[in-house]
């Protein structure tokens, strides 16, 4: 059984900015502290890229996506927490498909998939994570299989 809830509707953002710094003398144990201070601070995505940079020289490319009104408090984490000196970042559309969230009734109990959908019709199904990890967990099966098992009742 699939219960279907409310939708967010589908809508292009203006009001985006890509900030983005190089970094190659931080400690990789704090990337994954940034990452939650800027997801806290009102960050909508955050994610590393590895790169070379001057030299040769190994490094990280850190770029979060945030709205206009978010641009300073997110230079002060990226000044704070990293070891950069300096920070990029530009103005960015974004196209957000149509999101609803469904209840799935699994074999094993209920699952929540978030749906893209376009013009009346779904494109995407995303099995919430979680869910299907403590479905996987609790029945001592393959991930993937629960996954799969979503999938096919979509179907």
């Amino acid at each position: 059984m699939i219960s279907h809830p409310p939708t967010n509707d589908e809508h292009i953002d203006e009001q985006m900015v890509k900030m983005e710094v190089n970094l190659d003398d931080m400690p990789g144990e704090w990337l994954g502290y940034v990452m939650d201070v800027l997801f806290e601070a009102g960050a909508n995505d955050v994610y590393y890229t590895p790169i070379y940079m001057k030299k040769n020289r190994p490094g990280i490319l850190l770029q979060l996506l945030c709205s206009y009104k978010h641009i300073e408090p997110m230079k002060e984490i990226l000044f704070k927490e990293t070891t950069t000196l300096g920070v990029r970042y530009y103005p960015l559309t974004v196209h957000r498909m149509e999101r609803t969230f469904i209840k799935v009734e699994t074999d094993w109990g209920p699952v929540t998939v978030k749906q893209g959908i376009q013009d009346g019709k779904v494109l995407q199904n995303a099995p919430e994570y979680e869910e299907c990890k403590a479905i996987a967990k609790q029945y001592n099966l393959p991930l993937k299989q629960v996954y799969e098992h979503v999938w096919k009742l979509l179907d």
